[in-house]
């Protein structure tokens, strides 16, 4: 399974993947202060609460605008999951070109978003 963690200004986005298929989902606040104790601990609840087996999730993908969070991030996905996290951003290959003057200013949730419309649609949106 994949554990997905949409990290914004506001919220956090959670959600877990068998496949393509989307077992459950959660919405937190973000908040850099938290420690990857408190995300693990909080995540394992939240999956436990869910009837979600944690030990079946073998990877993680983030996709973050906040900087601050990505060491409490990494380090929560390899002792909770033992999964190094992948960080989506400018450079991951997702298949999709980043047609932009400077791919590396393109945010990590636009290039998820662009991903994601690109899937859904098989198409340029």
């Amino acid at each position: 399974m994949l554990l997905t963690i949409d990290v914004g200004n506001t919220n956090t986005v959670l959600g877990v993947f068998d496949g393509k298929n989307l077992l459950s989902h959660w919405r937190l606040e973000t908040n850099a202060r938290r420690t990857s104790d408190e995300y693990g601990i909080l995540i394992l609840q939240l999956l436990a609460h869910s009837g979600i087996d944690a030990q079946k999730v073998g990877a993680v993908a983030v996709s973050s605008v906040v900087p601050p969070m990505q060491m409490s991030l990494e380090k929560m996905g390899e002792r909770y999951f033992k999964a190094k996290p992948l960080f989506v951003g400018p450079g991951v290959k997702t298949g999709m070109p980043i047609l932009y003057d400077n791919p590396k200013e393109v945010g990590a949730d636009r290039v998820v978003n662009g991903v994601a419309a690109f899937e859904r649609y098989k198409c340029a949106v």
